[in-house]
């Protein structure tokens, strides 16, 4: 079974280059000028659709062209969406050079949200010099506007404890007021108390759609800041615990799920300021297809 989206690790050597494509008619930008102007999407234009990664072999051929070279990846994903998670500072924690190169093949208006670091949220590590060449790598980010948040996702284990919301704490503590969303694996989580807590601490909650499994969270939407997010995993039941060997983000959403979940995100859209939605069922280019089609639902139908 393939970990958490597989990972963007070989970006790092990526050679620098300027961003010169302009997006097509189906993507997330207006392909008439230079840079491209972003697309608004839901009732209010406060809705952006993106992925979580971009950078898998597995979408050459089947999302990006063929023979698309590692290094161009970016370069084509910003043709078809304004709006990325980085999954790749999970696995280690990323140095500024890298975001520098991201940075400087995104057109304005572009916006990045960085996954925090597994030892924060998996391992959980207290460690200074972690937790600030951390925030030191996304500079690059910040410095040009293009810096959306971190991403807190915890694992099924961490479960709803006196500790457990000490850490939620001492992560609101660290990252100062930089936006910061959290994703719960466990059902404990689901009570009001929950979002109380993260509603006083500044703390986005990230809903998420995955297979309706006991102990998992159900498909529930709540802004507890300005700003509302999303995830969605796929409904891969038979595979997210490990069973049979597949990959448990191996989903190819359907029609009336992603109608499903369009209502929802307007729901969101109604009590933020900016929603933020991602597709992480990233096998074989699943995740790029199905945010297509939700930005076409959400453009078509009520842009």
């Amino acid at each position: 079974m393939r970990q958490e989206n597989g990972s963007q690790g070989d970006l790092f050597g990526e050679t620098s280059g300027s961003n010169g494509s302009i997006a097509d008619a189906n993507g997330a930008f207006d392909s008439r000028a230079t840079p491209p102007r972003l697309r608004r999407l839901g009732k209010r234009g406060r809705i952006r659709i993106g992925t979580s990664g971009y950078s898998f072999a597995d979408w050459v051929g089947t999302f990006y062209p063929s023979r698309t070279a590692r290094g161009k990846m970016l370069d084509e994903y910003v043709k078809h969406f304004d709006v990325v998670e980085i999954n790749s500072s999970y696995y280690r924690i990323p140095e500024a050079k890298m975001f520098e190169r991201m940075e400087a093949k995104t057109p304005a208006g572009f916006e990045f949200v960085v996954k925090l670091f597994k030892g924060m949220t998996h391992e959980i590590e207290d460690d200074a010099s972690m937790y600030r060449a951390f925030t030191d790598s996304v500079t690059p980010l910040k410095d040009a506007g293009k810096f959306a948040g971190y991403l807190a996702q915890f694992p099924w284990k961490f479960k709803n404890s006196t500790q457990a919301k000490k850490h939620l704490r001492f992560l609101r503590k660290r990252f100062g007021g930089d936006p910061l969303f959290v994703e719960f694996r466990h059902d404990s989580w689901i009570e009001d108390e929950t979002f109380d807590l993260l509603r006083e601490s500044r703390i986005g909650y990230c809903g998420v759609d995955e297979p309706s499994l006991k102990g998992l969270i159900p498909p529930i939407v709540a802004a507890t800041t300005d700003t509302g997010y999303v995830r969605l995993h796929g409904r891969n039941a038979r595979n997210w615990w490990g069973k049979g060997g597949g990959d448990r983000y191996d989903y190819d959403y359907n029609d009336e799920e992603l109608s499903e979940w369009s209502r929802k995100l307007l729901e969101l859209e109604e009590k933020a300021t900016k929603v933020y939605a991602f597709f992480n069922n990233c096998h074989a280019g699943h995740a790029a297809r199905n945010a297509e089609l939700m930005i076409e639902m959400l453009d078509e139908g009520l842009g």
